[in-house]
């Protein structure tokens, strides 16, 4: 007990001492351990590459050990669309996922805080992204017959949107000619139903800033940039959500698979008990085995 002692008596350094403790307890209980996730160092990648010109088009990817043919998961970040946050925590997803034996090709793009970031060039740039894995898939031997999206919070909304895409009408802003066809789609915590992310005010009014303003001014922007207003979309799609998640409730996802189902799309809800927003892309989690085998069923 160093300088304490000359403060107070004995008893009241015990007690000093115990709120103390108190305090750092109640500060720690307000972090999520989830989120210690987004501390730890990224692992390296293999490499970096430029899918465009502006310093945010690049991707970071990861490919197993041997000769291939390797499946190949395109990895989408969150953060609510904005430009503090970046790619580097999904590099231990990746990092996981590689010594599963599945190639990652982890994007990023132009978020809100961006030249050109939001509407359109946020999706653009996630369309770009993953149809350059065209490009990458010769010289690192990728089957592009086993590929799918995975998407964290954002990232979540934006995975399932590639999946959806070609059915955008060909004269929209996010039309693609030849989109890189996919077997599935995973949402993890995902926002994917922007007008209920609107109603609920998520992040202070994300989805808002993302597609310029309310869903009463802008129906064709959320009619093609919302998951749920996309469905059916032919791909399989995993939501992957916890019960505890505070960031985006559980409701957003239940009511995308409810929507899809009677839609007729093969759209299904892992729920993980207990689990906050960040568990799912946490490989020292519980809920990682679950994770890891709903990403290998879609690439079968």
């Amino acid at each position: 007990m160093p300088q304490w002692r000359f403060l107070f008596s004995e008893g009241r350094v015990v007690r000093a001492r115990c709120c103390v403790l108190a305090l750092i307890a109640c500060w720690a209980g307000c972090r999520s351990m989830g989120q210690e996730i987004l501390d730890l160092p990224a692992p390296q990648a293999d490499s970096r590459v430029h899918y465009g010109a502006d310093p945010c088009q690049f991707g970071d990817l990861r490919v197993p050990q041997g000769s291939g043919p390797w499946p190949v998961a395109i990895v989408i970040h969150g953060g609510f669309w904005r430009a503090k946050y970046n790619l580097d925590y999904m590099g231990h997803l990746c990092e996981a996922l590689r010594r599963a034996g599945i190639a990652t090709w982890n994007i990023e793009y132009r978020r809100l805080g961006n030249a050109g970031g939001g509407w359109p060039g946020t999706f653009q740039d996630v369309a770009a992204a993953a149809d350059y894995v065209r490009e990458l898939a010769p010289k690192h031997h990728l089957d592009l017959t086993h590929a799918v999206s995975i998407g964290h919070s954002a990232g979540g909304q934006l995975a399932v949107w590639l999946a959806g895409r070609r059915r955008i009408p060909a004269n929209e802003p996010l039309a693609s000619d030849n989109p890189l066809p996919l077997r599935g789609a995973i949402a993890m915590g995902g926002v994917v139903d922007l007008k209920r992310a609107w109603i609920l005010h998520l992040s202070e009014g994300a989805a808002g800033e993302l597609l310029g303003g309310p869903p009463d001014k802008f129906q064709r922007r959320y009619r093609d940039a919302s998951p749920i207003e996309m469905v059916p979309i032919g791909v399989r799609v995993r939501l992957l959500h916890g019960t505890e998640d505070s960031i985006v409730p559980i409701e957003i996802a239940n009511g995308y698979q409810k929507a899809a189902a009677k839609a007729g799309d093969n759209a299904r809800l892992v729920v993980l008990p207990g689990a906050d927003h960040f568990a799912a892309v946490d490989p020292r989690s519980k809920e990682w085995p679950k994770v890891q085998e709903t990403i290998e069923s879609l690439l079968k």
